[in-house]
């Protein structure tokens, strides 16, 4: 499968905005609306609250925190939130994971910084936690660096596929071993040195721990302009992705998908802005068809 969503505003000030471009995208056949995770910025929503809420205006799009901010919420309580939505929307979430980076901002919500070391050590712990907690089964203990459970049963409902917003070696790696997706960071896309240096990681890891790296999806964010008329130039002279009419940007992402192997790609507006109404009726009405069908063929 091909993934094709939007981000959605996270503002408080714009509330109105995203609750509108959840129900087009639902509406207009897209499979994703993503959110941010940064609960230490009182102008923003919380993530789960919005994504909540949006999952309720809904009736078939699929929501994702692109990336969960693991350090401030506990593996154990992410995974019964994201079970819970998973059984109040018949499995329409995918859950999205990441190390933390901010970290003085965390640490102003209360939570200990970790060394660059501990938070790779925490987020591979995270995901494995999170895994046994769902899809029903015998009671999980779990005794790790940083987490810990004691017979804790699992949810009935199956955890969702866990993507990753991995950027170092390290959490590259940890991708590999535990993940079934990737979203390659700083909206880097299939032409970019970030992935070429970064994918090989994944693979390897993934062969590693005895998996196949085909099985972990690249889903890209990615940013640009939906023009009416074609672009002279689609990408600019540092080789990112600029935009164009939705006839250039069809052949971009089919060319993406058949001969870069891109599983999927979440629509913003310029400088990683959410798409606006315009820009989501021509994504989801012009582009993702025609790409759904030159792909199928």
């Amino acid at each position: 499968m091909t993934y094709f969503g939007i981000g959605v505003s996270t503002a408080v000030s714009a509330v109105s905005d995203a609750l509108d471009r959840a129900v087009q995208a639902d509406r207009g056949g897209l499979d994703l609306i993503t959110v941010s995770d940064h609960p230490y910025h009182a102008d923003r929503l919380d993530a789960y609250a919005e994504l909540g809420v949006l999952l309720g205006r809904t009736e078939r799009v699929s929501g994702l925190v692109s990336v969960t901010n693991l350090p401030t919420r506990p593996a154990s309580v992410l995974a019964r939130t994201v079970t819970s939505l998973s059984a109040l929307t018949g499995g329409r979430i995918v859950l999205g994971m990441g190390v933390g980076g901010l970290w003085d901002d965390i640490a102003r919500l209360g939570f200990p910084k970790l060394a660059p070391g501990q938070a790779v050590r925490a987020f591979e712990e995270g995901i494995r936690l999170v895994k046994m907690l769902g899809g029903g089964g015998g009671p999980v203990t779990f005794e790790g660096e940083f987490h810990q459970v004691t017979n804790l049963e699992p949810a009935a409902a199956e955890m969702p596929p866990v993507w990753t917003g991995s950027v170092g070696p390290k959490s590259l790696a940890v991708t590999g071993r535990v993940a079934d997706g990737w979203m390659p960071g700083h909206a880097a896309d299939w032409l970019s040195e970030r992935y070429r240096t970064s994918r090989p990681l994944i693979d390897k890891a993934a062969v590693d721990a005895g998996r196949d790296p085909a099985e972990i999806a690249t889903v890209y964010n990615f940013p640009g302009r939906i023009t009416a008329e074609p672009l002279r130039r689609t990408r600019d002279g540092d080789g990112r992705w600029i935009g164009g009419s939705p006839a250039q940007w069809i052949e971009e992402l089919t060319g993406a998908v058949l001969e870069h192997g891109a599983a999927g790609f979440v629509l913003f507006g310029p400088g990683g802005s959410a798409p606006d109404e315009v820009a989501t009726a021509r994504w989801a009405e012009e582009i993702v068809p025609a790409v759904r069908e030159a792909v199928a063929k």
